[in-house]
């Protein structure tokens, strides 16, 4: 028992502690949504969703350990910092632009942020937005704690046109730049000074807890004013995989951790992958998960394919043409031979193929299952008739 005079001095700061402990809680454990707009942003409901479950996460993650420490430390000092945004007078929100080439992993990075902060993800689709004014009423349909997503902002809509528009109509006219957005908005499409407002404007304090972020394959097509901090705070270049990424995909896939490279064959092959990442032979994650994705039964099979690609990248990417390496010869250590050209390797198409290269011993089976394709469909084809 406390003595009463203490009761009031303690018991506001545990019913924080309580209600603090109980959000928490229920962030947690509640079921993640992902939501996009189904193209009827003016009325009450302008998303439509379904269960987020995507396994993406840190630890899975194709990221160097450098990165993914100051990305996830970013995070946790925004998900905390809700004292510190109200007191400098900013609204409590982080941009992020995520750019790198295909299959470089940014899309699982955001399914990696949504699980780290038990956040819901809304994926807006601008080209089902008919204007500003449907952009602003979905903006205030999603909830706090989200993060909302626009995926190649540099090709969903025309936003640099814009520019080019609006110096011919200041030049005839002396109109007030808001009149010339309502003009733009009456046009029926979404406009950059639309999307700014989006990001960072009046409209965008409107919630709280809230992510956006922005992707796109080529970062210089992206307009500069989308760009500058308070809009997007946090540039996230992602590209091949280096070392430590490699590593972790040879976990996620294979199930070899580093233990397991003490075996001298897993061992060779991890220093030649280490060898041509550094000398310019690098992959991306999507590239090098998909080699090892089809191979994942032998795993020395499968890290060896991963070389070979990686030594035909590196090859092109030092001024060889694709005839000069579509008979690259990867010998290793023992004198074993296997010819893996880049088409083979990085662009294979059916899992016709893919057997055919890996084991040249099925060429006459594979050849038998195709033949006995056609017959099928020759025979279907007369019963039609």
């Amino acid at each position: 028992m406390l003595p009463k005079r203490h009761r009031q001095t303690l018991l506001s700061p545990y019913l924080d502690h309580v209600i603090s402990r109980s959000e928490e809680f229920e962030r947690v454990s509640r079921e993640r949504r992902l939501f996009t707009n189904n193209g009827h942003g003016s009325y009450d409901s302008g998303w439509v969703s379904v269960p987020f479950r995507h396994p993406s996460t840190f630890e899975t993650l194709a990221l160097e350990p450098q990165l993914k420490k100051q990305i996830t430390e970013d995070l946790t000092s925004f998900a905390d910092g809700k004292d510190f945004y109200h007191r400098v007078g900013r609204a409590w929100k982080r941009g992020y632009l995520l750019y790198g080439p295909p299959g470089s992993g940014k899309s699982s990075l955001i399914a990696a942020m949504a699980n780290y902060l038990c956040y819901d993800v809304y994926d807006l689709e601008l080209t089902k937005v008919s204007d500003n004014s449907e952009l602003r009423a979905l903006l205030l349909q999603t909830t706090n704690r989200s993060i909302i997503v626009i995926e190649d902002i540099d090709c969903t809509v025309d936003l640099t046109a814009d520019r080019a528009v609006s110096k011919p109509n200041r030049k005839r006219s002396s109109q007030p730049s808001d009149h010339q957005d309502q003009d733009q908005d009456q046009s029926g499409r979404v406009t950059l000074s639309g999307l700014l407002n989006f990001t960072d404007g009046l409209w965008s304090c409107c919630g709280e807890e809230r992510i956006i972020v922005f992707t796109t394959n080529y970062k210089d097509n992206v307009d500069p004013a989308l760009l500058r901090c308070g809009r997007m705070d946090v540039h996230v270049s992602l590209g091949t995989c280096g070392p430590a990424a490699f590593r972790v995909l040879v976990r996620n896939y294979l199930g070899l951790e580093e233990k397991d490279e003490e075996a001298e064959e897993h061992c060779r092959l991890m220093e030649a992958a280490d060898e041509c990442l550094r000398s310019g032979g690098a992959l991306t994650p999507a590239q090098i998960g998909e080699i090892l994705l089809r191979n994942r039964s032998d795993a020395t099979a499968a890290i060896r394919e991963v070389v070979a690609a990686m030594q035909a990248r590196r090859m092109l990417a030092a001024g060889g043409t694709r005839d000069q390496v579509k008979d690259y010869t990867c010998h290793d250590q023992e004198g074993a031979v296997g010819r893996l050209s880049p088409e083979s390797v990085l662009m294979r198409g059916s899992p016709e193929n893919w057997a055919a290269a890996s084991s040249p011993g099925k060429k006459r089976k594979i050849k038998f299952l195709v033949r006995l394709r056609s017959l099928t469909k020759s025979d279907s084809g007369r019963r039609g008739v």
